[in-house]
């Protein structure tokens, strides 16, 4: 699409008016139009608002903050929107809705306009149906705050021609974006993907693991992550995740890995909806509770250590076990020694939990031993798999998942989750460098203890544990 192209966003809303202010920002003459009145025009004048701001700032010229403002048209109804070469939609998340505007910019709009939308879960295939030229008609999904995130979804659904797709990855390049291909399945990329990341954080609050601060601290300041899950959905507001999940839940047939949460429920159905109400899983109008790390004063007193192979670390007669996805509990009956199970421990944060039979003293050894070593350590209840480990374990099941069933490449998987939630590491290649086998395992484990469909293994990570044995054989 060339520059003097017009553009049209329908929806003036947060992502509305931030996508309409990337177009404008590209100089893109953009049409922006909304069934409330006088939301358009409070939106340009907030766009304005954040441009002069950044001329303040000195990170934008005043006379790319005036051209960006000239290119702003407010649109008073849907017909001033026959000139657009490309619609983007960022309206209601709502089917029906969605269908009767396409179908009326169908007989509004050029034949050679593109008509798109800006939806995180509703089917593309299903806003096309019934739409006069269904091969123009493509999910273009940016991410909040959409002058900042660099990542845009472009989702074709089953009539999407491959050449609009081009045009839209093409269109979001010029635009300063990353525009990553899927088809048109529930979450697309990036809310499939992610949807274990909180999902195992409120199993852990559900069965009393940790308290949300603990678990928070070990996602983020032990797994990488930018921010903890829990806090994070108190971010996002609890009734828009828990809607995000149900939405995924369905659209799967109720498939158990999905599963919302009764707690995140009780949340919404209480109206503590995190941040913006003032209350969620935290009290946001205090200072949030800190985490009582078990670091200790460095000891001088000597351990003999020996580090063995698969994770296992003796220290005199304690076991320090990595997690393989069984409690701590069960180790210690079968091997007949005091056994401490750790976290994933890639940074300076140690999650470690005890089994019930340890001797008091054998569990504080290996907390002494892992404070001379640096590390901030945390103990929590008994827990297969721990936090990080199950999680990242998770979310890369979904995304061979994913991957398998032709939704994304592999690249573009990784790249979705690194720039549209800024995970540490795409899936893929974090699955790659942990261990197939390893990551099977686990899941295999956990399947076993909870008895539940929801860890089973997709059957591409058991085909890349086959390969990755072969080869090491």
């Amino acid at each position: 699409m060339m520059k003097k192209e017009t553009v049209a966003v329908i929806g003036s809303g947060t992502m509305g008016a931030g996508i309409a202010e990337v177009a404008a920002s590209h100089g893109h003459p953009v049409l922006l139009y909304d069934v409330a009145e006088g939301a358009v025009a409070r939106a340009i004048d907030a766009i304005g608002s954040r441009l002069q701001s950044r001329v303040a700032r000195g990170k934008l010229s005043a006379e790319a903050c005036e051209k960006t403002r000239a290119n702003l048209i407010p649109a008073a109804i849907l017909n001033d929107l026959a000139a657009a070469d490309l619609v983007i939609e960022a309206a209601s998340e709502r089917l029906e809705i969605k269908r009767a505007l396409f179908n009326e910019l169908a007989t509004i709009c050029q034949p050679h306009a593109l008509l798109t939308s800006n939806t995180s879960s509703i089917s593309v295939t299903a806003i096309a149906a019934g739409v006069s030229h269904p091969e123009r008609v493509a999910g273009l999904h940016f991410f909040n705050p959409a002058p900042v995130m660099k990542l845009v979804e472009v989702v074709s659904g089953l009539a999407t021609s491959a050449e609009v797709a081009d045009r839209l990855c093409a269109l979001a390049r010029s635009w300063g974006k990353t525009p990553v291909r899927c088809q048109s399945t529930p979450g697309f990329i990036v809310n499939r993907v992610a949807r274990p990341f909180y999902a195992e954080a409120w199993r852990a609050l559900e069965e009393q693991v940790a308290a949300p601060e603990i678990i928070d601290a070990a996602l983020r300041d032990g797994g990488g992550f930018p921010m903890g899950p829990l806090e994070l959905t108190d971010l996002i507001g609890q009734d828009v995740n828990f809607a995000v999940t149900c939405s995924v839940f369905n659209a799967f047939w109720q498939e158990r890995r999905f599963l919302p949460s009764l707690v995140q429920q009780e949340l919404v159905l209480g109206g503590r909806l995190g941040k913006k109400s003032g209350q969620g899983v935290y009290d946001w109008r205090q200072p949030k509770p800190s985490v009582a790390w078990l670091d200790s004063p460095a000891s001088s007193e000597a351990f003999n250590v020996q580090e063995k192979i698969d994770g296992v670390t003796e220290i005199d007669e304690v076991l320090l076990m990595e997690t393989c996805g069984e409690t701590a509990q069960s180790l210690h009956l079968r091997h007949r020694r005091p056994v401490v199970v750790i976290d994933l421990m890639e940074r300076d944060v140690a999650v470690i939990a005890a089994a019930a039979g340890n001797p008091p003293e054998a569990t504080q050894k290996v907390i002494a031993w892992l404070s001379q070593q640096g590390k901030r350590v945390v103990q929590i209840a008994d827990y297969p798999g721990l936090l990080i480990w199950r999680t990242v374990a998770m979310i890369v099941n979904e995304a061979l998942d994913a991957l398998q069933k032709g939704v994304a490449s592999e690249a573009d998987i990784d790249t979705a989750m690194r720039l549209g939630v800024n995970y540490p590491c795409g899936p893929l290649a974090w699955g790659e460098r942990l261990g197939w086998q390893r990551l099977l395992l686990l899941l295999e484990n956990l399947q076993r203890h909870y008895g539940e469909e929801r860890y089973r293994p997709c059957s591409l990570l058991r085909q890349r544990a086959l390969l990755e044995s072969r080869y090491e054989s």
